[in-house]
């Protein structure tokens, strides 16, 4: 390609969004290929493979970009706001409805002869205004998301949370009497009891893993970073016990003869999904097949207003999981609509409807499950705030979604279908990671209001004190990678986040809910503090928290690190301290194949015992009382580690139950899919039982003491 020719396609790339050039995790200055470029560009349907294409898509890049299309606009408390209101008046009346309610009449002064400026509104929300012959929806951020301190209600909290993987908890009792449980998987009844549990513990919030739908008909698709749609929820975590009662779900459970399946499952040591969701969804079938005669008529009343207001979304999904369902009972279609017939690939489309009115029982079925699942997770965050936590559940938003989902189907003007988010090499993951995953796509967001944007944030915030964004990097920019291609071989893509990290401070303010994000891997220069000034939470994992980088660097006291993010001893994605300590993950690596070029579980031993030593020196260095910490030590000095970062300079820390528990493994490994048993361990003992051995309390007790005088 010519220097000229190479210029025109980066001025392309740039004015979609492509970032031309980037600077890897190791610094390095990093230029993408022309031919990754072009791949990018189609996949975001914009033409570049010849001269005359990528001048003509460029016009049309810069046309567009005039006008949104969408008469959202966004701003924040008491700054003023422009508005596209062509008109030759010097002002302009206006009107204004706030979204609490009341009306105020004002007047705009004109900046220009498109531009009106409307003044500061000081009460955040999404207000209509009317001037002139138009109307718009004005969302008004506050200055920064609901903290921590605002939760708690002081100044400088230092609190702690426990992280879970919902889908391991054991509890007594449950879907079967004897030996007792909930079917071979985490339910919200066990989640609900963990926080109270918790709570007595003194701690303020129980971390989730994503507790999105799934796919109810191909249940082997499990990554709860996979999901369906983040718009619902994981129907085979409820407890059908809480609405029909323990004696109709025997019953159900005997006449479906799955009283020996119940205990295989609940017996196993990792979750067998496929055989979960089998015997679960058929009991709550059976149950279904009863309802509404089997329950109150106030029970009955409270599911119709769920599916009343539910509205458009929730038939969506309910209409998918129908479709679905059928689609594999045929034969075809498994992995989802992009298989189905063409007539069935439009959700507004005749042959969708018809089938809906033939179908509605199903259909039905499945909002009655949405549901059940809703009132779960609503019965579980209200047990952990009655029990005395400030927080409660933290959420976990997911970055996007399988393509082939009901998020996906449902909202598919708004997605890019032909690029995965992922990440780029790094030091973690040497080869890059492709999620196979689907993300929003930015013009398309712009363009329609960030509508599936709002309705994701409010879906993900609705029973939860907290959200954690997953890859947070992602409201500022995406390393997208084209279908089929190596996730070297991706680029990364600006989205709009003023915009969106705006609509996040808002929504959260709304619904009073702590915003943390994900910002671990290659982070864009400038991005931490700008979350940090919107007020999100950034992560500080002692993994990564070092005096600088390179071999055998110490590791930073906690009390260093920064007041604007929460503070953890590791991720699900990470080794736990107990792994950690006698090389769990490297074994692993090892046997995967996962090791960088060059690189072997010899070598990295070595490094892993000069990195507990750095880390052993750190927590001595501390001062915790006159024992000192043992850096041959054949386990982990894990009540010193609590202790250690208790001292985070950090309104919260949240330490995983795995950590607590002193486990070995990791609930995933990156860049596995079956080789690794990812998101199915489950944890040995029932959570009622849980926090009660001796050295666990030992660890939570060293965790809270460390807090309070921090």
């Amino acid at each position: 390609m010519s220097d000229e020719g190479l210029a025109s396609l980066h001025e392309l790339a740039r004015a979609a969004g492509i970032s031309v050039e980037w600077q890897d995790a190791h610094g390095n200055h990093q230029v993408v290929a022309p031919e990754v470029l072009k791949t990018v560009l189609s996949a975001l349907d914009i033409e570049a493979d010849t001269p005359e294409q990528i001048a003509a898509s460029l016009v049309r890049l810069q046309q567009s970009g005039a006008d949104s299309g969408s008469n959202l606009v966004i701003g924040v408390v008491r700054q003023a706001m422009e508005l596209a209101v062509p008109s030759s008046n010097p002002v302009l009346h206006f009107r204004m409805e706030f979204e609490s309610g009341g009306v105020v009449d004002g007047v705009a002064k004109r900046k220009d002869e498109h531009t009106v400026v409307v003044p500061g509104i000081s009460v955040p929300g999404y207000h209509r205004l009317f001037i002139g012959h138009q109307h718009f929806t004005l969302a008004v951020a506050p200055h920064r998301c609901y903290s921590m301190a605002d939760a708690t209600g002081t100044p400088h909290p230092r609190e702690w949370a426990l992280a879970v993987q919902i889908y391991g908890l054991r509890r007594r009792g449950g879907m079967l009497a004897a030996p007792g449980g909930s079917g071979g998987i985490g339910d919200f009844t066990a989640l609900g009891e963990l926080g109270k549990i918790a709570a007595q513990r003194g701690a303020a919030a129980l971390a989730i893993s994503p507790v999105h739908a799934m796919f109810s008909a191909d249940p082997a698709r499990f990554s709860p970073y996979g999901p369906s749609s983040r718009l619902h929820i994981n129907v085979l975590h409820i407890d059908p016990a809480e609405v029909f009662g323990q004696p109709a779900v025997g019953l159900a459970i005997s006449a479906l003869g799955l009283g020996h399946e119940m205990v295989r499952l609940e017996q196993l040591d990792l979750i067998d999904w496929p055989g979960v969701a089998r015997a679960k969804l058929a009991v709550l079938h059976r149950l279904f097949d009863g309802f509404p005669a089997n329950v109150g008529s106030s029970v009955h009343e409270e599911f119709l207003r769920f599916r009343s207001e539910g509205g458009a979304v929730l038939e969506d999904h309910a209409r998918f999981e129908a479709l679905h369902a059928w689609q594999v009972s045929e034969g075809t279609g498994s992995s989802g609509w992009r298989e189905w017939p063409v007539q069935y690939q439009d959700p507004a489309g005749p042959a969708v409807t018809a089938f809906a009115g033939t179908h509605a029982l199903e259909v039905s079925f499945h909002a009655f499950l949405q549901w059940l699942a809703d009132r779960g997770m609503a019965r579980a965050q209200g047990a952990a705030r009655e029990a005395g936590m400030s927080i409660g559940l933290i959420s976990d938003l997911a970055v996007g979604t399988d393509p082939s989902g009901s998020h996906a189907w449902s909202r598919q003007g708004e997605i890019l279908a032909r690029l995965s988010p992922g990440a780029p090499p790094d030091i973690y993951n040497p080869h890059g990671q492709a999620w196979g995953i689907t993300a929003f796509s930015p013009s398309a967001m712009k363009r329609n209001g960030y509508r599936a944007f709002i309705e994701m944030l409010r879906a993900s915030l609705k029973h939860a004190g907290g959200i954690r964004i997953d890859h947070a990097l992602g409201l500022s920019r995406m390393w997208l990678v084209p279908e089929g291609s190596s996730p070297r071989d991706g680029a990364y893509v600006n989205y709009p986040f003023e915009d969106m990290m705006r609509l996040v401070a808002l929504e959260s303010w709304r619904l009073r809910t702590v915003v943390v994000g994900e910002n671990l891997g290659t982070v864009p220069e400038g991005f931490n503090d700008k979350i940090a000034s919107a007020g999100m939470l950034g992560m500080q994992v002692m993994w990564f928290e070092r005096q600088h980088w390179g071999d055998n660097a110490p590791f930073k006291q906690p009390v260093h690190w920064s007041p604007e993010s929460v503070g953890m001893t590791t991720t699900h994605d990470l080794p736990t301290v107990a792994g950690w300590w006698v090389g769990r993950d490297l074994e692993w690596r090892a046997r995967l194949g996962l090791f960088a070029d060059g690189a072997n579980q010899e070598e990295q031993w070595r490094v892993r015992e000069r990195d507990r030593e750095q880390l052993v020196q750190a927590i001595n260095a501390a001062g915790f009382g006159s024992d000192k910490v043992d850096a041959s030590a054949p386990h982990a000095p894990l009540k010193a580690v609590f202790e250690f970062i208790g001292t985070a300079n950090c309104p919260l820390v949240v330490v995983p139950l795995e950590d607590v528990l002193a486990l070995e493994e990791q609930p995933n490994f990156p860049g596995t899919i079956d080789t690794h048993p990812n998101w199915r361990r489950r944890i040995g003992v029932p959570v009622e039982q849980l926090l009660n051995e001796k050295q666990v309390n030992q660890r939570l007790g060293a965790l809270l003491q460390a807090r309070k005088k921090s």
